[in-house]
C-alpha cells in the first residue's frame, strides 16, 4: 500500500513535525507527504492508476478507526493500493473536489490546524495498518 498526503501549509521542524516524523517512521506503508502553499490554487495532481482519495472535510462521515480500517481493507481487498489523503487549506474544499472523491472524513465537529490535523491523520493511518494486521495496538471496548 502507497499512502499520499497532500497538505495544505509547510510543516517546519517545530513539535508538530517531530509528531508527524514519529508516526511515519511507525508506518510500515509507503508514505509520502506533498505540501502545498497556503494559498497555492494549484489543482490537485492526477489520481495514481485505481488510487482512492479521501478528503478531510467538516461534511465527511464520522467513522471510528475500526470502521475507517475496514473500508481501506475493503477497497485493499479489490486491488487498490494507493490512497490519497487530502488536508485542505482555511477554506476547505469546493463543490467539485468534494463531488470527485471517494470519501470525505471529518475528524469531528471541532475545527483542526493542518499542522495538527497531519499528526492525527498519520496515527490513524498507523492504528488503521495495526487493526488491519492484527497488531494489538488498537483496543476496542
Amino acid at each position: 500500500m502507497r499512502i499520499r498526503i497532500h497538505a495544505r501549509g509547510r510543516i517546519g521542524r517545530g513539535p508538530e513535525g517531530e509528531l508527524v516524523e514519529r508516526y511515519k517512521k511507525r508506518i510500515g506503508w509507503k508514505v509520502e507527504i506533498f505540501e502545498r502553499g497556503d494559498h497555492d490554487q494549484k489543482p490537485m495532481p492526477p489520481r495514481l492508476g485505481d488510487e482512492k482519495r479521501i478528503l478531510l472535510d467538516e461534511r465527511g462521515d464520522n467513522l471510528g478507526s475500526a470502521q475507517l480500517a475496514a473500508r481501506i481493507g475493503a477497497w485493499q481487498g479489490t486491488g487498490v493500493r494507493d490512497i490519497s489523503f487530502v488536508i485542505g487549506g482555511a477554506d476547505g474544499f469546493s463543490d467539485s473536489e468534494r463531488a470527485d472523491a471517494d470519501m470525505l472524513l471529518s475528524f469531528g465537529a471541532l475545527t483542526w490546524p493542518h499542522l495538527l490535523a497531519r499528526a492525527m491523520l498519520l496515527e490513524q493511518i498507523y492504528r488503521v495498518q495495526s487493526i488491519l494486521a492484527g497488531h494489538p495496538y488498537h483496543r476496542e471496548g
